[in-house]
């Protein structure tokens, strides 16, 4: 066994610096001595069998399990070393991933009632675990980071502001507060920024029956409840028409085989001066499929799309692309941030589920973070509409926008002051 190891992770493990120690305590060094030194040892031969028969799915659950050990470095640094190889996968699972590709339709066929349980999978655990690594508004998507040293409350507050004023929610010809659908609302953050600072009517949708009770608590509580409601409804079940349509954090959710019904629903809900905006995961390369691991354990049906899966759809739907705009590594630093979160307050997630939960949830962040650092992962924002001249034709309006926004958010968030200052 030590051999067959030492053979296959040759040829997979070329860069940085990597020592295993087996199952039999025979220790292998492999790549090419550059970078910080990484050091895992198996604890059972079980494991190893696992890693070499199936890593894709194996290698998560080998650390879950507390048989594949890491002894010098984190995870994450495991992690990046995998990741940072020529190629996403050894060359002996090329073949699974192979079938894996051609199986996929039938693991992202998402109908209404297996949507919501895969929802429930995820966003419906004890809340007090996302209170730990989230910002103050439990953002749960990429932030947008302004500036390198930006905090994460203050990166998320950006995200919303950025996207606030793609909606163009301030038309000169409007003479109405724009009516707002957002599809996949999480705990409401977004759609009460908009509510609040952008005048506007919105209507937020989710299957997370949490999120769901959390957000119109929210709305309860900041006076907004006639200006932000959300609702317990998948969004192919709407009947009435927005001038506004945002999506942030769900299209991944929504399955290869469903992108046509998506698009051709949101053009059919979306007015004829409107204007929608998609925010998602994607992929720089081409179509491929979710790692079997996160398909188990994370996101069940969930796949992230590459543009050239998206717009073809877009097309079909009859909307018009207006801007497309390419985030790159501003979701490995959230990431990053809800990692560092999340291991600060390990014993308190392990009170609330156990140590198996919390290390599937660290080789989880850690994971998605290094597939951003390391490969071919980023966050693109789709501006859509129906017809040419609803958006202004230069993007200097965005900046513009997200000036008067953040005048807004200073007056409503004024620093405080000592008496007699």
């Amino acid at each position: 066994m030590d051999r067959l190891l030492r053979f296959l992770l040759k040829t997979f493990i070329r860069r940085g610096t990597f020592q295993v120690t087996t199952s039999r305590g025979t220790v292998l060094t492999f790549g090419d001595g550059t970078g910080r030194k990484v050091a895992v040892r198996f604890a059972t031969r079980a494991a190893e069998w696992g890693i070499l028969l199936d890593p894709e799915l194996k290698f998560g659950e080998a650390y879950m399990d507390g048989d594949f050990v890491v002894e010098e470095g984190t995870i994450a640094d495991v992690l990046a070393v995998m990741l940072g190889q020529n190629t996403d996968v050894p060359h002996w699972a090329k073949f699974q991933g192979l079938l894996r590709y051609l199986y996929r339709r039938f693991d992202q066929f998402n109908p209404r009632a297996r949507s919501r349980r895969n929802v429930a999978h995820h966003y419906d655990l004890d809340g007090r675990l996302y209170s730990l690594f989230l910002d103050a508004d439990r953002q749960y998507s990429c932030a947008y980071f302004e500036r390198p040293d930006q905090s994460l409350d203050d990166a998320q507050l950006a995200k919303k502001r950025h996207l606030a004023a793609k909606l163009v929610l301030r038309p000169e010809n409007s003479d109405h507060d724009m009516r707002v659908l957002d599809i996949g609302s999480g705990w409401g953050g977004l759609g009460l920024y908009l509510a609040e600072f952008a005048v506007a009517d919105v209507t937020g949708v989710t299957l997370s029956q949490e999120q769901h009770g959390i957000s119109n608590a929210r709305a309860a509580e900041k006076g907004l409840s006639k200006h932000a409601r959300f609702n317990l409804q998948d969004y192919r079940d709407i009947a009435t028409t927005f001038d506004r349509i945002v999506s942030v954090g769900m299209f991944e959710h929504v399955g290869v085989n469903h992108y046509d019904q998506f698009f051709r629903k949101s053009a059919k809900l979306l007015d004829r001066d409107g204007v929608m905006l998609l925010h998602s995961i994607g992929r720089s390369e081409g179509p491929s499929r979710t790692s079997p691991w996160i398909a188990k354990y994370i996101f069940p049906g969930g796949y992230i799309p590459s543009l050239s899966e998206v717009l073809p759809a877009i097309e079909r739907a009859g909307l018009l692309v207006t801007d497309i705009e390419i985030l790159r590594l501003h979701y490995a630093e959230t990431l990053k941030a809800w990692r560092e979160r999340f291991l600060a307050h390990l014993e308190e997630v392990e009170r609330i589920y156990d140590k198996r939960f919390v290390r599937m949830w660290e080789f989880y962040l850690a994971a998605a973070e290094m597939s951003f650092r390391e490969q071919n992962l980023m966050v693109f924002h789709i501006q859509l509409t129906k017809r040419q001249g609803v958006v202004p034709i230069t993007r200097d309006y965005i900046l513009r926008e997200e000036q008067r926004l953040r005048s807004a958010e200073m007056k409503r968030f004024e620093p405080l002051r000592l008496a007699g200052e």
